[in-house]
């Protein structure tokens, strides 16, 4: 078998399963040697087909430039409930919590404890189910509602947040590698921004599906983040990276 035909079963392999494979189910099935696997690993890698970690790989299919937030919502939801659970334990019991946009967000304001916080937001479908909550203070930020995220943006929201200090923000992205967090457009990426500093404890809220990917607008560098919070299912390499960059790493 060439190169190029044993690359694209590999590729078939992962498509028709999970989305991973690993290099000793790879040597029996393609009957080569372990380091042949490797080669062609990196080559699919450098083709941004496969994302490799220890003992395998995994898919990086690219996804649509930016799904709507009714689907986005119910895609990997136990992974966001998971990681929901561990971030009300970073909450306090009073003070102001900062939070964005997205549907990781929006599973967490689902969860969200009844407690003596302030809650600022430009999470439009959240704020309803925040409103629920007797003891919770819920702040709107101002903006321009996008129809993809339904989040709130544009300047009038951004100069809001210059104004305000929270306690804790809660932040998510589209993509986050080594080189930072990213989001789709630079709206997105300047209230995000302001979130992140706004807050004296800021955390990255994330699905393990989110590493090692990239978006078109980097909004924040790593060490920015006190904590990042993701699934079991993170690739333990770019956990590795993370933890490198200076943030805790929570696995939900």
């Amino acid at each position: 078998m060439y190169p190029a035909e044993r690359q694209s079963e590999i590729v078939r392999l992962a498509r028709t399963g999970d989305g991973s494979v690993t290099i000793s189910s790879l040597t029996d099935h393609l009957d080569v040697t372990a380091e042949t696997i490797r080669r062609d690993l990196s080559v699919l890698e450098r083709q941004g087909i496969l994302h490799r970690h220890r003992g395998g790989a995994v898919l990086r299919e690219p996804e649509p430039f930016e799904a709507a937030i009714g689907s986005r919502n119910e895609r990997e939801r136990d992974a966001k409930l998971s990681i929901a659970a561990r971030i009300i334990e970073l909450l306090p019991d009073d003070g102001v919590v900062m939070m964005d946009s997205g549907s990781t967000t929006h599973v967490l304001a689902e969860v969200f404890p009844d407690r003596d916080l302030t809650v600022v937001t430009n999470n439009i479908p959240a704020i309803s189910l925040l409103a629920e909550r007797p003891r919770l203070s819920v702040f709107a930020l101002p903006g321009r509602v996008r129809h993809v995220t339904h989040g709130a943006v544009d300047l009038w929201g951004w100069q809001r947040l210059t104004k305000l200090r929270g306690d804790v923000a809660v932040v998510g992205a589209n993509g986050v590698t080594s080189h930072g967090a990213t989001t789709t457009v630079p709206e997105e990426a300047a209230l995000k921004s302001a979130l992140v500093r706004s807050a004296r404890f800021r955390v990255l809220a994330v699905t393990s599906s989110k590493l090692g990917r990239e978006s078109f607008c980097r909004y924040a560098d790593l060490d920015e983040f006190d904590v990042v919070v993701t699934d079991s299912a993170a690739p333990p390499d770019i956990a590795d990276e993370i933890r490198a960059a200076g943030p805790e790493l929570i696995l939900a």
